[in-house]
């Protein structure tokens, strides 16, 4: 992966890009209505991009904080929300999802936080669990894919 850039989205290019690989990857591919994929949400988050040497974006998350994350996390504002991770067909397998969670961690840490959670679909459980990621509570729907709640705690 030495060829990939991990970094916060900087500027309105950037961010750009973070929105075209979550259009592909989560309403093309996946079906996923444009108005539920980008949420009030997205403009108070923190946004990772992975982007290849030649600028060619490759995969996105974001990190929610504060009220924004408690409303996702069940009331704690110490705990970050990641969410959105998204990686495009041709850079799945290179090491790119987690390098882009390792970035959304270290964003967390940066911000004082103790904790991570995100919703999964569950068929990336086993991706988040090698993660250090936690399941908790029951499988419930999201935008009609079935997720699972998961949590890290930061060292």
């Amino acid at each position: 992966m030495s060829d990939v850039t991990i970094r916060v989205a900087r500027d309105p290019d950037d961010l750009a890009a973070c929105f075209a690989v979550r259009k592909d990857v989560f309403v093309a591919e996946q079906q996923v209505p444009e108005e539920v994929e980008y949420d009030e949400y997205d403009a108070g988050a923190t946004h990772v991009l992975a982007m290849r040497e030649d600028g060619v974006p490759l995969g996105t998350g974001r990190l929610l904080t504060g009220a924004a994350a408690a409303a996702k996390n069940g009331g704690d504002a110490t705990v970050g929300a990641l969410g959105r991770l998204a990686v495009t067909r041709a850079a799945r397998g290179l090491g790119v999802g987690a390098a882009l969670v390792g970035a959304i961690e270290d964003a967390a840490r940066a911000r004082g936080l103790t904790a991570v959670d995100l919703h999964a679909q569950t068929h990336a459980l086993g991706f988040y669990e090698r993660l250090g990621y936690e399941a908790y509570g029951p499988e419930f729907p999201d935008a009609g894919i079935p997720h699972q709640a998961m949590r890290k705690t930061l060292r």
